[in-house]
This record gives structure tokens, sequence and C-alpha cells, in this order.
């Protein structure tokens, strides 16, 4: 009979896998007042804009185009760091939200298209096309392939700031 608070399973698996889509970025302003937006962990990526509301707006769609960018080279994805003082959070696009998902659930496993096409009974072109930042999928495809590594999509609405 055990005395002691039961100790945590040894084969669970840990995942260090991006699971919150949010990069911190800085705003600051140039000499002519626009305002310029970088994100720390994501080299090169920078945008700007007339006013704090603009620079918003295409602070996300510089991080949606730069991080679709470096899933069609197949490239690693840079995990976000914690927002520091002085940095503001920008959600990851919602179209291209749950294809990141699931491109980072493929390369943490390591799985091949062919292995997910057969798990989803499906071709290999449908998960090609899943995975294509630039080819609309239905919401619920994404969600089985997610499954199929334990994992599911889930949204959430925030007070903006």
């Amino acid at each position: 009979m055990p005395t002691g608070p039961s100790k945590p399973s040894k084969q669970r698996k840990t995942n260090k896998a991006i699971s919150r889509f949010v990069y911190p970025a800085t705003f600051t302003r140039d000499p002519a007042g626009r305002v310029l937006v970088q994100f720390p962990d994501l080299p090169g990526a920078a945008t700007d804009g007339s006013g704090q509301a603009e620079a918003i707006e295409e602070a996300i769609d510089c991080l949606g185009s730069y991080l679709a960018t470096r899933m069609a080279r197949k490239e690693e994805i840079p995990e976000p760091s914690t927002g520091k003082r002085g940095t503001s959070p920008i959600p990851v696009p919602l179209w291209l939200a749950p294809k990141l998902a699931l491109y980072l659930a493929v390369r943490a496993e390591s799985m091949s298209n062919s292995e997910l096409a057969r798990r989803l009974n499906v071709r290999e072109t449908v998960v090609r096309r899943m995975l294509d930042p630039d080819h609309e999928t239905k919401a619920e495809r994404i969600q089985a392939a997610l499954a199929v590594f334990g994992k599911r999509l889930a949204i959430e609405v925030q007070n903006a700031a």
C-alpha cells in the first residue's frame, strides 16, 4: 500500500512545441513619427505604420508572412520568448495558427507527410496542402490531423489592451 504522494509517470513525454501563438514585439517611433515594429525572436521581421493602430495591423501581417515563409521553406520556427518590459504581444494571424500548430507537431514527432496521410486515411497531397500556408484547409481537417498527435485546437478571446 503506497504511503507517499504518487510520482508522475516517467513515460509522459514533454512537448516543447509552441502552444501559445503570440510573439513579443517592440514599438518605437522614428524621427518622422512613424511607429516602427520589430520582433526580438524573429531576426529580420520588422514593419511600421503611420500610427499605433496601423502598426499593430502591420505587425500581425508581418508576423504571418514571416512564419508562413519559414513554413514554406521547411525551416525551424523560433519559439516565442516571454514578453519583457517594453514589448507588446502580437498574435499569429488566425488564418495561419492552425497550420502552424500542425507544422510544429509534425516536426516535433519527425513524422513524414506519407505517415500522417496513412494515419488520416488520405492521400499524401492532402497532407501537403494542410501544411501549405497558401492553401485553404478546413478547420475540421486540421483538427483531425492534430488529434493524431494528441493535440486539439482551441481559440481564446482576450480583451484588447
